[in-house]
């Protein structure tokens, strides 16, 4: 039986926090466990360089995504893992695309249509400040995605856009060369839910409100005691499902603490408590991958050799696939 192939790009643009790992790590690395199934992830450094331009953070943030997976339970042995700046594939066939790609497409893709916006609020010209990297994103991620004869990629409802534009380019190739290209689905998952951050706002860097997964424990409880909270007395009872101190609770508690801490929470609890309760299941959910995080930032020798070794094994299946799309555009020896 020919196995569904999962494709899934980590940009690397700061330290992972806790809402990466809830909303994205966990639930992919489940799918990597799913049977019949052939994971591909990639650390999309080059998606990176439309907006981070220091060298030195760059490898480092390549190195912090890919001890993160790892530490967090990624087998490289099951998981195809490598760099995206590893596999020269994906930029040939990001031109043949590009050829095959309107402006128009391009105009529309959400990334640029925000940064017109921001300009035009601030009273610049609207595309001040947008490099072809930014504006051409789309289709590079679409490369990445075609490339594979990728069947599934795990989305969240705001980046459906981005699979659909994949979408549009494959069909294009297809619709004038034949069929060349695999047309990928999106795979939503409906369950993940949104990460509370410091503030109760999601989770995000953006907004400042995030918390850092590998974190020591003394750091750790200092940053979850900023969780925002009202002046609701201790004594006093209170709603669990409106506390997000509590929703980040579920989603790394087991059923019966969970229960336990619901409970505690309708007959009155403190918020210094209810931050303790929260330091104690994370810091036991995340202790042994913190040590493990650690030794492979202290190796990065090791990083590079799995991350090439995924290379290798990418540029295989990447090579099939371009020869494919040469042949059928006229590029090349048949």
């Amino acid at each position: 039986m020919t196995r569904r192939v999962i494709l899934t790009g980590i940009k690397p643009t700061g330290i992972p926090h806790i809402g990466n790992w809830l909303g994205a790590i966990r639930p992919g690395l489940e799918l990597a466990q799913l049977p019949d199934t052939q994971a591909i992830y990639f650390i999309a450094d080059y998606h990176a360089l439309s907006s981070v331009h220091d060298a030195a953070e760059l490898r480092q943030m390549t190195y912090d995504v890919a001890a993160t997976w790892l530490a967090l339970g990624l087998d490289p042995a099951r998981t195809l893992l490598y760099r995206q700046s590893d596999v020269p594939e994906v930029f040939e066939l990001c031109w043949i695309l590009s050829c095959m790609t309107t402006k128009g497409w391009m105009n529309k893709a959400h990334a640029y249509k925000a940064a017109v916006d921001r300009n035009r609020e601030a009273g610049e010209a609207d595309d001040e400040g947008v490099n072809l990297g930014l504006y051409t994103y789309p289709i590079l991620m679409a490369a990445d995605i075609v490339l594979f004869d990728s069947d599934l990629v795990p989305v969240g409802k705001d980046q459906i856009q981005h699979l659909e534009i994949a979408r549009d380019i494959a069909q294009r190739v297809n619709h004038v060369y034949g069929s060349v290209l695999k047309l990928p689905e999106p795979l939503v998952n409906e369950l993940v839910s949104v990460v509370p951050g410091l503030d109760g706002r999601k989770m995000s860097k953006s907004y400042g409100n995030v918390v850092p997964l590998f974190l020591p424990p003394k750091q750790l409880k200092k940053t979850l005691n900023q969780i925002v909270t009202d002046s609701t007395p201790p004594e006093a009872p209170k709603d669990p499902q409106a506390s997000h101190i509590f929703q980040m609770y579920r989603a790394v508690a087991s059923p019966e603490q969970t229960l336990a801490l619901e409970q505690r929470y309708r007959s009155g609890i403190g918020w210094g408590e209810a931050k303790a309760a929260l330091f104690e299941v994370l810091d036991a959910a995340l202790g042994p991958a913190r040590e493990r995080y650690n030794q492979l930032l202290a190796d990065t020798a090791q990083l590079d050799a799995i991350l090439a070794d995924g290379a290798v094994r990418a540029r295989q299946i990447a090579q099939q696939t371009l020869g494919r799309v040469r042949r059928a555009i006229g590029v090349g020896p048949r």
